[in-house]
């Protein structure tokens, strides 16, 4: 029902956003939007350990601004590898997350733009597949579902109901198991693990 209601609220709410790539500017305005929306342990979770020390996708990091150019919300898409298919071979696709919206701008569909244009420009860059964990309620209306990723895990605990993901081609997820692991370019400077 509140998914009903948002809908509603946004369609009769004027623009007052704009959705734009992330820029380098955005940094300390993006990480403070998730530090408040997310709250101090959202770096504790097996999403954030696959995003460590990487750098979003290509043209897959995306942000909604105000009308005076502030940043009032978030999305961002991360290159993994979701297991392996039937071939045995790493199958390619997009971590999710995370999505927030700065509370004072809720209702209005900011983060319902946010997450069709990722999903649009996720397709139009010929990524196969996007996995998240989230709000099952929420995502469905895009086309993420549980059954898609019942055979994939996180690395760390995550809550399977909550394991969600969407076949931007069809089939690309058909008899991929495995582990969720982080294939992405790593951020200039991040420390490297060397093998002991």
């Amino acid at each position: 029902m509140a998914a009903v209601l948002d809908s509603v609220r946004a369609f009769f709410a004027p623009v007052t956003f704009t959705i734009d790539m992330e820029n380098p500017s955005d940094v300390v305005a993006r990480e403070t939007l998730l530090d408040r929306v997310m709250g101090p342990d959202r770096r504790k979770k097996s999403s954030e350990i696959i995003r460590r020390n990487r750098v979003p996708a290509e043209g897959l990091a995306l942000v909604a601004r105000d009308r005076d150019g502030r940043v009032i919300g978030t999305v961002r898409l991360w290159n993994v590898e979701a297991g392996i298919n039937n071939e045995g071979t790493p199958l390619d696709a997009l971590l999710l997350g995370p999505l927030a919206v700065d509370g004072r701008h809720g209702g209005k569909g900011i983060g319902s733009a946010l997450m069709r244009a990722a999903i649009l420009e996720a397709k139009n860059r010929g990524h196969g597949a996007i996995l998240l964990v989230g709000d099952a309620d929420y995502y469905e209306r895009f086309g993420f579902f549980a059954d898609k990723a019942r055979h994939l895990v996180m690395p760390g605990p995550f809550e399977r109901s909550r394991f969600l993901a969407l076949e931007l081609v069809e089939g690309w997820l058909g008899g991929a198991a495995g582990m969720i692991v982080p294939s992405g370019r790593m951020l200039a400077g991040a420390p490297v693990r060397k093998a002991a």
